[in-house]
């Protein structure tokens, strides 16, 4: 969701407050220099016209933004009328004027000036913190925010798409800065039912986890007794933004597994190297039996609910009549394996996805 990403990604004059957004600015790995910003050609309506758009158009502030690397990020963001009931799995738009400003360095967009004052929206699965200031679990029903999983998408992967809208003009924002989001929270890829017992496997790609940490804080919050797996793939280790929140949950929690896959590590490229392991895709993961031997699972159909966010190809999908790709997805590798793909319908062995872009 939100700007696609190329498939090999597993992933200010504005009146913006530049000291709220240093002061705000939390970084992961590694230190990282403040955004230089693009300021609009002067000949474009006034930042008098723009302030006014922005209070007719914004409802919602961000309340923090922690940095992984220059091209990852959370984004913390508390609605003007405080954050409604939803479900984990579910999404909501964000959105931005395509009058604010874009990142330095990201692909250049031209508009017309009638387009200037409109409103550029995004549909973001709803993150989580996972833990609290104390580490210790924290779903989001805990916390006076909604938390999202962004990767900046500097350009469009191929010449005949239109430059990515979003995301260049979000990265220029920090805590304290404005932005619009959606008055409702939607989407049908939600736990549903499940037996206190049943195993729960996740699986994704990159920003994909995002709904998964959700539904992972659900599940621990309510005390789900069966094995909850949360496997994630990208290309290098530090695009794992939640690692270590992860870790602190394997240990407070002996039913929760966090198994991340790389595939651009050293280990994952060179042959030579004693931990070499080759690229770790979840299809090759699953199919060679390291994930259950990972997870301590058999990973049944019997008792067993999969959940797959992501890289389309991860997933699988091929609409009826379309050839099967090459490289299978997890969709027919796991329904070859037992489970099934079904639209409705409940219980264990179903595979439920989301179409993440």
């Amino acid at each position: 969701m939100g700007d696609a990403p190329p498939k090999s990604s597993v992933y200010c004059e504005s009146g913006l407050n530049t000291a709220a957004f240093f002061q705000g600015l939390r970084i992961c790995s590694p230190c990282i220099v403040p955004p230089e910003k693009h300021v609009p050609d002067s000949g474009n309506p006034s930042e008098t016209d723009f302030d006014t758009l922005r209070t007719r158009h914004y409802n919602a502030t961000i309340v923090d933004r922690i940095d992984c690397h220059e091209n990852l990020a959370r984004f913390r963001i508390r609605p003007d009328d405080g954050v409604p009931r939803f479900q984990a799995g579910q999404y909501v738009t964000l959105g931005l004027g395509n009058w604010e400003p874009r990142l330095e360095g990201t692909q250049d967009e031209n508009l017309p000036e009638k387009k200037l004052t409109r409103v550029v929206k995004r549909a973001y699965s709803i993150s989580c913190p996972l833990l609290d200031d104390e580490a210790q679990l924290a779903p989001n029903h805990s916390v006076d925010y909604m938390e999202f999983y962004v990767v900046l998408v500097r350009a469009a992967d191929r010449p005949d798409k239109a430059p990515p809208a979003l995301t260049p003009r979000l990265f220029c924002l920090g805590k304290g800065d404005r932005i619009a989001i959606g008055k409702k929270i939607v989407g049908t890829y939600t736990l549903g039912e499940i037996q206190p017992d049943a195993t729960v496997l996740m699986l994704s790609t990159g920003t994909g986890e995002a709904p998964h940490n959700a539904m992972t804080a659900t599940l621990l919050d309510a005390g789900h007794r069966g094995r909850i797996i949360n496997a994630c793939c990208v290309r290098y280790l530090r695009d794992l933004a939640y690692h270590p929140q992860h870790r602190s949950l394997m240990e407070q929690f002996p039913n929760y597994r966090y198994l991340p896959c790389t595939t651009r590590e050293d280990i994952n490229l060179d042959p030579s190297l004693p931990g070499y392991v080759g690229k770790q895709y979840i299809q090759d993961f699953f199919t060679s039996g390291q994930l259950a031997e990972a997870a301590d699972d058999p990973i049944s159909p019997t008792n067993t609910h999969v959940f797959l966010c992501g890289n389309p190809d991860m997933i699988g999908y091929v609409p009826p009549g379309a050839p099967a790709p090459e490289k299978p997805g997890m969709l027919p590798l796991l329904e070859a394996a037992g489970f099934r793909h079904e639209i409705h319908g409940e219980g264990p062995g179903r595979i439920h996805f989301e179409k993440y872009w």
